[in-house]
């Protein structure tokens, strides 16, 4: 059984005492913060690159800087195809299989337009292998070395995903379908060739051992909208003849090839978004079979796989509030855990020989940096993040009683905490509904709220990972019941462990959070204010908006036309007349996740009932808001409404 835990309290040393704050002073802390793209480490384990964030002079655009450094040794060199001293989109490195040579991606020289690059690993001029337009991303090099594989949305300007603003629709809609697809790069002559087919959308892919063929994790039709009855594919990396091998209950990540090609493991759970990652590890044979799952009831989510040898798959997870590296074997299934710590761990990179690992690790305490070396020894090999200001006190893991089931979240503490004071506190409920509080760096209104005198209570209830399997489908029709009981049963805990008003208690959230704020408010008066970021008041009026909605499917059992009663019982629209507690409204005008409808709707009904409201809409946003003004603007209404309803 898989047994990561976590230490209840990180103690963090008490701020000294000092002037408050303002909020444009903390989200200017926040924002020296830098955070990271991805991290790569050579086959042989000898060295590691990692790509910073930069934001673009304007705070439209995320740029990347791509650093390679030993793993042992050594002072880390800029790998860039720029030859104005300019910062540029770059990112995705990725080593050959002979550790010699590092495949990125670069604008340099084609402004707004990624193209693959190769370099020395060592140091030395790197060249351009493709000249390409549209939207590249995930380079894999094939296992002979002698070409690139990366995922190509040709002639297309938008971005993929459905985090990002939508076109806005003129004239007769219809919906336009650009396929990401399978493509290769010969290293040599630059050739491309488009080799899976053009109604397939591939989200995620591994080549095969002997270079014959990809698994894929894909679906026909709208990338945006099909993730989530997206199948596993076979594709052959000559013809592009594809095969599905699997259609999964439920949805999949992650999919990788065995070392002997017999198998592909992939991840296998209910999923919220693409790239929010948690489930059980599943084997598929991959001339077609029975899926087999290998870590059923194991008390964690996996995050990210690997086939380390024929015998063993390794595996980050969430765990319990925290993170962990497992291993599986494929063949008895037994599990064993590697390392559990209060630390979060993204973008984890194996070396294919030896024990080393690249990672970027971050905790409440420490802000994240690239790192590298044996698992759960990692060292850091930068340092752009040294001397980084926290803006909150202590960090606390809660643990309580709901419903005859263990819930646990995270209790920040005020920044400059004084325990002879009582203070507010903000419950901040994750998006998702698939997602987790976890022990990364905050930031948002996570990290300004502390430094405003605010507890921050961050749960964990059901439907989130890290829990098992189990747990993170507690909430399968069922949103807004068990969710919200876990969710006002963490803040009975909080109130008996930290000096906490309990007449100065309010709600916020983005997305599921969003939704979770509005319902709340719908259902009880214990809260005497609330955020509602890019939140769902009606899900029948939604469905029908939403530009995604086969989401829906796995959590509610059927479409709105086929069960609507299941998706009105979980409507804060249907409960509208029992709100009284004044109610901040935020929202992308061009979010595809959530239609501003859904805010309108909500900051109508208040306002038509008296109760205190305001709807702000952020204009060429979608459901993640990039523009740094725009953030700003997010943290300063925030704080002002906490602190008019709480203070």
């Amino acid at each position: 059984m898989l047994n990561l835990t976590l230490s209840l309290l990180l103690a963090l040393p008490a701020a000294s005492a000092s002037p408050r704050l303002s909020v444009q002073q903390a989200f200017d802390t926040e924002a020296t913060v830098r955070s990271f793209h991805d991290a790569a480490i050579s086959p042989d384990g000898e060295r590691a690159a990692w790509s910073v964030r930069a934001a673009a002079p304007d705070g439209t655009e995320t740029l990347g800087e791509i650093s390679v450094r030993g793993v042992e040794s050594g002072a880390a060199h800029r790998l860039t195809a720029a030859r104005d001293g300019h910062a540029h989109r770059e990112w995705g490195a990725a080593f050959s299989p002979d550790s010699r040579t590092i495949a990125f991606l670069s604008d340099a020289g084609s402004p707004g337009q990624l193209q693959i690059w190769l370099a020395p690993a060592a140091g030395g001029a790197p060249r351009r292998l493709t000249r390409v337009k549209g939207q590249l991303k995930h380079l894999l090099w094939s296992p002979d070395g002698r070409a690139v594989a990366f995922l190509f949305v040709e002639n297309s300007a938008q971005e993929t995903g459905a985090l990002v603003a939508y076109k806005p629709d003129a004239g007769v809609v219809e919906e336009k379908l650009d396929e990401q697809r399978i493509a290769v790069a010969d290293v040599k002559t630059g050739r491309v060739r488009v080799v899976s087919p053009a109604d397939l959308f591939v989200y995620d892919y591994d080549w095969a051992p002997d270079g014959s063929a990809f698994a894929a994790e894909a679906a026909k039709g709208s990338g945006t909208n099909n993730y989530w009855i997206a199948e596993l594919y076979t594709i052959d990396a000559d013809r592009g003849e594809t095969r599905s091998i699997w259609k999964p209950p439920l949805q999949i990540a992650c999919p990788r090839f065995s070392p002997d090609g017999r198998t592909i493991a992939v991840i296998h759970g209910i999923m919220s978004d693409e790239g929010s990652t948690g489930g059980d590890v599943w084997l598929v044979p991959a001339g077609g079979g029975a899926a087999r799952n290998l870590t059923a009831g194991m008390p964690g989510s996996a995050r990210a796989l690997f086939f380390r040898a024929e015998d063993e798959i390794l595996f980050t997870a969430h765990v319990e509030g925290g993170e962990g590296v497992a291993a599986v074997n494929p063949v008895s299934g037994k599990l064993a855990s590697l390392w559990a710590g209060a630390e979060s761990i993204d973008h984890f990179a194996p070396a294919r020989k030896g024990e080393d690992s690249a990672v970027i690790l971050s905790s409440f305490d420490r802000a994240p940096e690239a790192c590298a070396g044996e698992l759960g020894e990692w060292k850091p090999l930068s340092s752009v993040n040294t001397g980084a200001k926290r803006l909150w006190g202590p960090a606390k893991s809660l643990r309580w009683d709901s419903d005859g089931r263990s819930v646990q979240g995270w209790l920040l503490y005020p920044l400059d905490f004084d325990p002879a004071k009582r203070y507010p506190m903000v419950t901040i409920v994750h998006g998702g509904p698939s997602g987790a509080q976890s022990v990364a760096w905050p930031s948002r209104w996570n990290a300004t709220l502390p430094s405003q005198g605010y507890f921050v209570f961050l749960p964990n209830p059901r439907g989130s990972y890290g829990f098992g399997e189990a747990f993170v489908q507690g909430n399968v029709k069922d949103f807004g019941g068990g969710d919200l009981r876990d969710i006002l049963s963490g803040v009975d805990a909080a109130l008996k462990t930290a000096p906490i008003d309990p007449h100065r208690l309010g709600i916020g959230g983005w997305s599921y959070g969003g939704y979770m704020a509005m319902w709340a408010v719908t259902q009880t008066n214990r809260f005497a204010a609330a955020v509602a970021g890019a939140g769902i008041v009606s899900w029948q009026s939604y469905y029908g908006q939403n530009r995604i909605d086969t989401w829906m499917l796995p959590f509610f059992g059927a479409s709105v036309y086929d069960d609507p009663k299941v998706y009105a019982k979980s409507s804060p629209i249907e409960f509208i007349r029992n709100v009284r507690t004044p109610t901040l409204v935020l929202h992308g005008d061009r979010d595809s996740e959530v239609p501003t409808p859904q805010g309108y709707e909500f900051w109508h009904a208040l306002k038509s009932l008296g109760v205190p409201t305001q709807l702000v809409i952020y204009q060429g946003e979608g459901h993640g808001i990039r523009r740094a003004d725009h953030r700003l603007d997010i943290q300063e209404r925030t704080a002002a409404w906490f602190d008019r309803y709480l203070k």
